[in-house]
């Protein structure tokens, strides 16, 4: 009997972690826990979260009449869709990566935003959405191959002085694995939204529910790394921060529901170097720009000017 109950537990955990990992087509994407019913709530614990693969219709346009779309190379045969709005050569560079479930037209609002001051600028789908290829996504592990693989394709091919990395949520996980772990060399940082380690982001949409997390979040953390190939235990932005080489500032929410402020002051504390933190009241895990945007022109702006990064404007 509790032979065959903890097989069935280790499938029913197997199930949901390769649903938050895969991305499926015809589907809509199921609520955040917070907003669930009961029922919706059971339905999920018994039969996992509805993943559907980011896409968007909007055309490049919408980020200036300049923006173009392409393509460039990632690891291992990926394929890698963006898009790219240019200013001039002697302008720097901003690299966009988007959040979980999400693709590059979540950025435009900021890209938008640094147009306007004379930046050029990349948005980025990581592996598995828009227009990239593959259909599985590892919460920012992986995805520092595709932020690395982004800064050697501007690096050989696009025009620029220097160069800033912009990731939310998942994608400044993102980021910093990447400096930490491909030897990626931004001039500077700007992340938003970003969680301590991956257990605790597992953890919390558990709390979310009213369900204990133990041990069903580290069951999820084996089985997502296992379905996905990459070690789950080992994707913590807190330990990644204690290698970044240039300024960084953090944006947060106050409120934030899925990264706490607290983790996000962890990584913080663990940078060496120069570096800000900018707290929004009232904001939970959301962009700082919409909710935000004077105050945000205001961060952004002075923290790009003390890092000696400006544009022709």
């Amino acid at each position: 009997m509790a032979l065959g109950g903890f097989v069935a537990l280790n499938a029913l955990a197997y199930r949901h972690a390769y649903a938050m990992l895969h991305f499926t087509s015809g589907s809509t994407r199921t609520d955040k826990p917070e907003h669930l019913s009961l029922g919706q709530k059971i339905k999920v614990l018994f039969l996992g979260v509805e993943l559907p693969r980011p896409r968007s219709d909007m055309p490049p346009s919408v980020v200036g009449p300049a923006c173009r779309s392409l393509t460039f190379p990632g690891t291992n045969g990926i394929r890698l869709g963006a898009w790219y709005f240019p200013a001039p050569a002697s302008n720097p560079l901003v690299i966009l990566f988007h959040g979980y479930a999400g693709e590059k037209t979540g950025m435009v609002p900021m890209a938008k935003a640094f147009v306007d001051m004379g930046f050029s600028v990349l948005l980025v789908d990581f592996r598995g959405s828009g227009d990239s290829s593959e259909s599985y996504t590892t919460l920012g592990f992986l995805e520092a191959e595709d932020v690395a693989a982004a800064v050697r394709y501007a690096g050989q091919s696009l025009p620029h002085s220097r160069l800033v990395l912009y990731g939310t949520s998942m994608g400044a996980a993102a980021v910093l694995r990447g400096v930490a772990r491909q030897n990626t060399r931004p001039d500077a940082i700007i992340a938003e939204g970003v969680f301590d380690t991956m257990l605790n982001t597992v953890r919390h949409p558990f709390e979310a529910m009213g369900v204990p997390s133990f041990p069903s979040a580290q069951m999820l953390m084996f089985w997502g790394g296992f379905s996905a190939g990459f070690n789950a235990f080992d994707h913590n932005p807190v330990d990644y921060a204690a290698r970044v080489p240039c300024p960084i500032l953090f944006l947060h929410g106050s409120d934030d529901p899925r990264a706490r402020l607290d983790e996000a002051r962890r990584v913080f504390a663990a940078v060496p170097g120069a570096k800000q933190f900018r707290e929004f009241p009232n904001m939970g895990h959301e962009s700082s720009f919409i909710r935000y945007p004077a105050e945000w022109h205001q961060t952004v702006g002075d923290f790009l000017k003390a890092a000696g990064i400006s544009t022709n404007l």
